[in-house]
């Protein structure tokens, strides 16, 4: 008897990028349902309210029926126990990234047990991708068309843009 797996992938998605894009679709493929946690992210000031990028992650999304999007406002670990997952999903994108994502995996074992972390690169076309930057060459108004998918540029533009 088998049971489903759920991933949970945990993040700000401030603004959800190409890359969180292809590892969530990879993921779809290898899990019976991933769940997009999207963090309130106490610690950082977000250019996005925390509906706001629900609602845009659920939307680019839209086409992965396995996909579900979920706020959490605590302990990733907590959230994975109270959905049921088994699965945590990293991205890594560099040596540095997954030296800290080793670290957190350690964290979130010792915290859940049962809890196993997975590790994915993105493809190569996105390894350079992160929310930060692109934040941030949309706040100087540069073009990060290739970067988002175009729901996501219309809100970056609506944010930036008088």
């Amino acid at each position: 008897m088998s049971t489903a797996t759920i991933a949970v992938y945990p993040g700000t998605f401030d603004p959800i990028t190409l890359g969180h894009q292809d590892l969530i679709a990879r993921a779809a493929a290898l899990f019976d349902t991933v769940i997009v946690a999207v963090a309130a992210a106490y610690h950082k000031k977000t250019m996005f309210t925390l509906d706001e990028r629900m609602a845009t992650v659920a939307e680019v999304m839209a086409a992965y029926p396995n996909v579900q999007v979920q706020a959490c406002t605590g302990l990733v670990s907590a959230f994975s126990r109270s959905v049921g997952a088994r699965v945590m999903l990293r991205g890594v994108r560099s040596v540095t990234d997954f030296d800290y994502e080793a670290q957190l995996a350690g964290m979130n074992r010792a915290l859940e047990p049962g809890l196993d972390t997975v590790f994915m690169t993105p493809d190569p076309r996105f390894q350079h991708i992160s929310s930060t930057l692109v934040r941030e060459i949309a706040t100087l108004r540069g073009d990060v068309s290739q970067f988002v998918a175009p729901p996501v540029l219309a809100r970056l533009q609506a944010k930036t843009r008088p």
